[in-house]
């Protein structure tokens, strides 16, 4: 089969434009409204797509007085709610390793893929807002190193008690008088530097077997616990042959640690401005622009990089001598490296550099024929395996999306036209592994492993 582009869509809020919440089209209270997510859910799903993303954070950030946070209820709770509206697309919802335990998180996606049939992934994430873990009694967060290596043994043990009970493990036979065959349920027994986990698991595998696992980490450590583990990779990327580096690596890396590279995907971000012409585009750019002014733009980019928006004019070049060191123990490596290849030489002003996205993702604006053409090139270019959309505004921008982007990659033959499977791991190319322990010998008198 032909190689298939994957496309996720990751519900920012109202839109990934600030103004988004008070547009026209907006969703002004959508932080808590669950219809509102069952809609998105089901246009992801009209447009055949991949997964709905969310990302997560666990505190209240921002300035709540000029617009809604970006992140409010539990995403795994969302999952649940888009589950049960919809059928085919899969759920992708982050849960981070640094303030949860490894059972925890190994019971919370089996529930969750049990509830979706099979439709659920989980994003590994380390957190790094000092902040977020003073919600948690944390003082102050553990080095980028510590977090990782916490995150790889997190990782090790929550795919070990997914594969606690064989396949065949669940025998529900009333006649027999026999619910579960207990030679085939294994304890993991796993002792680790930050973990001591007995197991096995409370719930029978799960219709994936093991939901997939994905990550957004830039740094040497996040590339490599990627490469180690992971099935999708997402990442900020701006320019072409800086995505191409970063492809290459990740799946370099991934061949290093015995893996087929082509089983995991690279998603980098994109952002699409869509209009029926170029000109139409730009004008719902500018319009969407200037509902928060050049002193909100401006605020907005500088908060970003923790600068004086003072120290910025929007119509001159960036000052690049401005921007913080690299390599700061918690700021995302991955946003860092694509602002700074954007930023480059200091040639793009401050507002260009805003209308591409340099502080989030990379932000395309044009007719769908030149949309579907980006996409197409760093595809087949491979500096993309599919992208992880962020639309300007929700529900309208990811139905602008799927009816005239979709169709046109269809047509190119890059994208499905039906679903092919009924998991997210079929969605992905992925086989459905089996348990780790089902060619352990099974102990005498049930006892478990």
């Amino acid at each position: 089969m032909a190689r298939q582009l994957h496309i996720n869509v990751n519900i920012i809020g109202s839109g990934a434009h600030p103004a988004a919440w008070r547009s026209p089209g907006g969703h002004p209270r959508a932080l808590t409204d669950i219809d509102y997510y069952r809609t998105i859910a089901r246009e992801a799903e009209r447009g055949l797509l991949d997964a709905v993303f969310l990302s997560d954070g666990v505190l209240l950030k921002g300035n709540v007085r000029s617009g809604p946070p970006i992140h409010g209820i539990d995403p795994t709770v969302l999952v649940t709610a888009m589950a049960l509206a919809t059928e085919r697309v899969g759920f992708i919802a982050s849960v981070s390793t640094t303030f949860n335990s490894p059972y925890h998180i190994a019971r919370i996606f089996s529930s969750l893929d049990h509830v979706s049939g099979g439709r659920v992934g989980w994003n590994v994430v380390t957190t790094r807002d000092v902040d977020g873990g003073r919600n948690y009694g944390l003082a102050d967060l553990p080095p980028r190193s510590d977090r990782y290596a916490r995150a790889a043994e997190s990782v090790d043990i929550v795919t070990k008690l997914w594969d606690s009970w064989e396949d065949e493990a669940l025998i529900a036979d009333p006649s027999r008088r026999v619910w579960a065959d207990t030679d085939r349920i294994h304890r993991i027994d796993h002792e680790g530097e930050s973990f001591s986990v007995r197991g096995p698991l409370q719930l029978p595998r799960s219709p994936q077997g093991r939901p997939p696992l994905l990550q957004a980490g830039g740094s040497a450590a996040g590339r490599d616990l990627a490469a180690r583990y992971v099935d999708a990779v997402f990442t900020a990327q701006h320019l072409l042959g800086s995505a191409q580096a970063f492809y290459a690596d990740v799946k370099s890396r991934a061949g290093a640690h015995g893996r087929d590279p082509d089983a995991i995907s690279i998603l980098p971000g994109l952002n699409p401005v869509i209009g029926g012409t170029e000109a139409e585009a730009r004008r719902r750019q500018r319009e969407f622009d200037e509902r928060i002014g050049d002193e909100g733009l401006l605020a907005g980019f500088a908060g970003r990089f923790g600068l004086d928006p003072g120290d910025l004019h929007l119509d001159k070049p960036f000052p690049a001598h401005l921007l913080p060191p690299t390599g700061d123990t918690y700021g995302s490596t991955g946003f860092d490296d694509a602002a700074r290849s954007l930023i480059g030489s200091g040639e793009l002003t401050v507002r260009e550099l805003i209308a591409r996205g340099s502080a989030a993702h990379r932000v395309v604006v044009g007719a769908p024929e030149q949309i579907a053409d980006t996409i197409e090139e760093w595809f087949v270019q491979r500096g993309a395996d599919g992208f992880n959309i962020q639309c300007d505004i929700y529900p309208g921008g990811l139905t602008d999306f799927v009816d005239q982007v979709i169709p046109e990659l269809q047509r190119r033959g890059l994208f499905r036209t039906e679903y092919q499977g009924t998991t997210l791991r079929s969605h992905y190319g992925l086989a459905r592994p089996a348990s780790r322990y089902a060619v352990a010998p099974a102990l005498a008198g049930g006892a478990r492993k």
